[in-house]
């Protein structure tokens, strides 16, 4: 699932899942997963109503080789059945590829994965929203994931790491044949506690334009469950943006979010505020509660309420289920 800068300081939670295992032999493995969500929604604009959304129907192959006791050779794709589109405002209506790429995986060393996927960036974002995560932070459209991308991952235990590079020589992305993308995580988990460091950099060219836009962001995560069924979770994020013949851009968020767990129900809320050192424009500040029930496995109903204070923006409202496998 891609996310923007407009979804990361508050992003979804998703419980781990392993894919069904449809073929083991001789080293080979077929493993096959997928995601479905389909909510009705009535959004935080003025007058918006209810409708119905397809928001995840993909499915996917992960097929793996093994070179040896270390080392596995993969690929992966992935199929985007139809899925809600916001900018065109309806669902898809034919199946789309998603995640493509090929992967070498180590037992001591990390993977590496060349294609198209997402970067560090992408696993960004606190708390356990549905739908009514932070909507004003940032408005340009930018992906954290491309078709051109490599991805290295290392996770020892006590300490975490994701480094990705990202070019456009196609011309299909914001970056542009002429532009590029750079971003990276470091963790550590300590006790009950887990810190996580995010940073991105970008380049972004648009093809016939004479103009450039430079961005970063830098993202600071902590989250504590030291407290049985208990989730505290705080994240902080800066962009900077500079655009070629226009000032610079600075925009800040602090989220905070929490969630409890009874038995299948989980009860979750979260907050947000939002700031940009832009002259007459205000702070914004993003609010969720939801209540979601396991009622099978990988499966949940839910129920969720948000909104923010921006003019002309009501409480939103959103009833779904989703289920992964």
């Amino acid at each position: 699932m891609k996310k923007t800068l407009l979804a990361l300081a508050i992003a979804a939670s998703a419980t781990s899942v392993q894919a069904i295992e449809i073929y083991n032999n001789e080293g080979v493995t077929v493993g096959l997963h997928g995601d479905i969500e389909v909510v009705y929604k009535k959004d935080t604009a003025k007058d918006s109503e209810f409708r119905q959304e397809i928001q995840d129907a993909d499915f996917g192959f992960d097929v793996r080789y093994a070179v040896n006791d270390e080392v596995s050779f993969g690929g992966y794709w992935e199929f985007d059945g139809a899925s809600f589109n916001k900018d065109e405002g309806k669902n898809h209506e034919e199946a789309r590829v998603g995640d493509t790429y090929v992967a070498f995986y180590t037992q001591s060393y990390g993977s590496v994965k060349i294609g198209r996927t997402c970067g560090a960036l992408d696993d960004a974002g606190v708390g356990s929203d549905y739908q009514f995560g932070v909507s004003s932070f940032f408005k340009n459209g930018s992906s954290f994931c491309a078709d051109e991308m490599v991805r290295y991952d290392l996770d020892k235990g006590m300490f975490y790491g994701t480094v990705s590079l990202a070019q456009d020589k196609h011309d299909v992305d914001k970056m542009g044949k002429d532009g590029g993308y750079f971003d990276l995580k470091a963790g550590v988990r300590v006790a009950d506690f887990d810190f996580t460091v995010f940073y991105g950099d970008a380049e972004l060219t648009t093809t016939g334009v004479d103009a450039k836009t430079d961005e970063s962001i830098l993202g600071l995560e902590g989250r504590f469950g030291g407290v049985e069924n208990l989730n505290l979770e705080l994240g902080y994020y800066q962009v900077d943006v500079k655009a070629t013949g226009s000032d610079k851009l600075k925009a800040d968020t602090i989220a905070f979010a929490a969630d409890y767990t009874i038995d299948v129900v989980t009860l979750a809320a979260g907050y947000s505020i939002s700031g940009v050192n832009t002259a007459g424009v205000d702070d914004v500040n993003n609010w969720f509660v939801n209540a979601g029930y396991g009622f099978a496995p990988n499966t949940t109903a839910y129920v969720e309420v948000g909104g923010n204070d921006e003019t002309d923006s009501e409480t939103g409202v959103a009833v779904g289920v989703k289920a992964s496998f």
